[in-house]
């Protein structure tokens, strides 16, 4: 209210003989601004420590806290943080203000390192308004969501404290901040057991549902401008099957089914092929938007056998016992690699394996063992197949997709119809992306358009589209049969380090150095989904097998389930050391999940929430070197050592999602694969 106007009403007032109302308004308006804001009491908070004071309050207060509020209630310690430091640079006070930055920025560096950087060079008021981060932050409110009751408590406290700094503290809550406040009935994540379990845990992680909207933390809302939570409605259904192709495959499983009845208590192939057949429905994507080449007899042989690989299959149902399925690995080693190896690839038939090398070439070998024929009669078979063409160390290699061959074809299918890998992929160092026909052993295409190294790269679940992440921060959607990309996919603000599909093939997803991941949609390039909650750089992407789950895991060791239609947080899983997690892969009921990386471990997860998942368990000896393991099933988390020696390091804490681990003595394992039947292949290399 401006002064002209409120001396205005407090005549009116008093002249009507509202003394007391003119009294309380006068009290009202000396602790407002022009705006209605509250002002910090200049006798005790005058100049720019008013903020240190006020920040170092509401820090100290959450500090000592109960343990149930503590992880929530910190989550407004960043924001308050940099509203503050900005505050008092606004105002002129430049010594108060690094001084502030410099007494409290050692509490965010693990967390916030990128925007603790880029905060660091402001130091006058032109900085502010003109520097990206201080454009971002003042332009926009900071999503926090606390309970109800921590909320009160908070606003309480801060009240009571008015005259040491809470009433700076509330000026920014109630100017730069977004707290929504949900009942714990309301929200399972703040519910009691959930709390609890949250206050043991000692790491710091970003929440999923907090920040700046497509700024590091935030919701899986991608528009930072948008006054609304409603999410972009995502198709998540299985791709329609071609209806031409539908009939064949119908027809051969009859045909099947007639010369090979299945035995009591089995599925008709042609009563399985109902329940996975793809179908045309509200929540599947329309096939004129994502258009593929006509099917062959290939693709036929190849549904035919997904029918038959879906009915025979090990069925992972769950825990047993609280033990968990007992899934078998496969383990494949390479020897006297001198770390030459990059990267390693196994074909979906199970029948090849391709390494990536350091000195710039491809080498593929047969898993049977067997040596790899010539497309040249008078060429003797070799036993292995060495693909030379780029000019730097290839660091990804992937497969075209492909499935183990029927056993005994049909009389409509001769034995010449392969169901192998055709193609395979890979990406250099020297920017570029070629394509190997695996019969003939020879480049067919050189794809150019990165302008950095490409870190990863995948085929789509139907082969014809692949993805590539590059160094230039994009990841690029790419058809074999044409040498320009058809879309670019920006938005990550470093390195694009892994991608993967969405199995219907209508989204893709990149993870990115920003410790993000982004979700977008194929068909216009557009993104859909950000999650953020990474405390560490994205490393593996792996969608499930029914496409409504998203596993992504960090160099940090831990690996996150969200949800794709809300875009939520489901759960971390820990268990790997520090160092990197390379593969994820999911099995074909989407309830268990398989992970590999440098550890030299093969680790087992749970998707389900355990009974337990308060537990922390005990560190016991997990048989690889510099890491330790956690025994789920105990109730708390104790530090140990192994026959009396001291650990070096710290201990590695498994959470109770991990049904079981596989080590290796030292060998580092770069690719992990759940194959249809639900068996687990593994291959690394070892490091004396």
């Amino acid at each position: 209210m401006e002064p002209r106007l409120r001396a205005q009403v407090i005549e009116y007032l008093s002249k009507k003989g509202y003394n007391r109302t003119e009294a309380m308004l006068r009290n009202e308006s000396a602790t407002q601004d022009a705006e209605g804001r509250p002002l910090g009491n200049r006798a005790e908070d005058g100049g720019g420590s008013k903020y240190g004071k006020g920040f170092e309050l509401t820090r100290v207060w959450i500090e000592d806290n109960l343990e149930i509020y503590k992880p929530e209630l910190r989550r407004l310690l960043w924001p308050l943080f940099v509203y503050s430091f900005l505050g008092v640079i606004s105002e002129f006070y430049i010594k108060e203000g690094q001084d502030f930055f410099n007494a409290f920025r050692k509490h965010f560096e693990d967390e916030h390192p990128d925007d603790l950087r880029a905060l660091a060079p402001i130091a006058l008021p032109e900085h502010v308004e003109n520097s990206q981060i201080g454009k971002i932050y003042r332009n926009n409110k900071y999503r926090v969501r606390l309970s109800s009751v921590a909320f009160f408590n908070l606003v309480q406290h801060l009240e009571s404290k008015e005259k040491f700094g809470g009433s700076v503290m509330m000026m920014i809550l109630q100017t730069h901040l977004n707290i929504v406040t949900v009942e714990r009935a309301a929200d399972d994540n703040l519910s009691l057991a959930k709390m609890l379990g949250r206050a043991k845990v000692t790491e710091d992680f970003p929440a999923e549902d907090e920040g700046i909207p497509g700024h590091n933390a935030g919701s899986a809302n991608t528009d930072r401008h948008t006054t609304s939570n409603i999410l972009t409605r995502l198709k998540l259904g299985p791709l329609p099957m071609e209806p031409e192709l539908l009939d064949d495959v119908q027809a051969e499983l009859e045909e099947e089914d007639v010369r090979n009845p299945p035995v009591e208590g089995q599925h008709s192939l042609v009563q399985e092929f109902a329940h996975i057949k793809r179908e045309e429905s509200e929540d599947a994507p329309n096939r004129t938007d994502i258009p593929v080449p006509p099917s062959k007899v290939r693709d036929v042989v190849m549904e035919v056998q997904k029918v038959k690989e879906n009915r025979d299959r090990f069925r992972i149902e769950g825990r047993t016992g609280g033990v968990g399925p007992a899934v078998s690995v496969v383990m494949f080693t390479f020897h006297n690699t001198y770390d030459n190896i990059n990267c390693i690839d196994i074909s979906g038939d199970n029948l090849l394996i391709a390494a990536g090398m350091q000195d710039h070439y491809i080498q593929v070998w047969s898993l049977k063992g067997e040596a790899l024929a010539s497309p040249f009669p008078n060429v003797p078979p070799e036993p292995s197949r060495k693909l030379i063409g780029h000019s730097g160390p290839v660091y990804n290699v992937s497969f075209s997709p492909s499935i183990a061959g029927l056993k005994e074809p049909s009389s409509g299918y001769t034995k010449t119809t392969s169901t192998g890998p055709q193609y395979l992929l890979s990406g250099s160092m020297d920017r570029t992306v070629r394509l190997w026909d695996l019969e003939l052993w020879q480049c067919l295409v050189v794809y150019k358009g990165h302008d950095g190294p490409v870190w990863d790269i995948q085929w789509g679940p139907y082969g014809h589209y692949f993805l590539t992440g590059s160094r230039d921060r994009t990841a690029r959607l790419w058809s074999q049969d044409q040498i320009v990309y058809l879309r670019m996919f920006a938005g990550h603000e470093q390195d694009v380090d892994c991608v993967a599909f969405h199995p219907n093939s209508a989204y893709v997803f990149t993870g990115s150095s920003d410790r993000n991941v982004r979700m977008w949609q194929v068909t216009n390039g557009v993104p859909v989904r950000l999650f953020t909650g990474h405390a560490g750089n994205l490393t593996a992407l792996a969608c499930s097998p029914t496409g409504k789950i998203l596993a992504s895991a960090d160099d940090q060791g831990t690996i996150i389930l969200w949800d794709l239609g809300p875009g939520k947080l489901l759960k971390r899983m820990r268990g790997h050391a520090k160092g990197g997690i390379w593969s994820l892969s999911w099995s074909a009921e989407s309830t268990v999940i398989a992970s590999c990386g440098q550890d030299g471990t093969v680790r087992v997860w749970d998707v389900a929430e355990p009974s337990n998942a308060l537990g922390q368990g005990k560190v016991v000896g997990d048989g690889v070197a510099g890491t330790t393991k956690i025994d789920a099933g105990a109730p708390t988390a104790q530090s140990s050592t192994a026959g009396g020696t001291k650990k070096k390091g710290k201990d590695t804490v498994v959470t109770a999602d991990q049904i079981g681990a596989f080590p290796t003595k030292k060998s580092p394992v770069y690719k992990v694969k759940f194959t249809r039947m639900n068996l687990v292949v593994a291959s690394g290399a070892y490091m004396p």
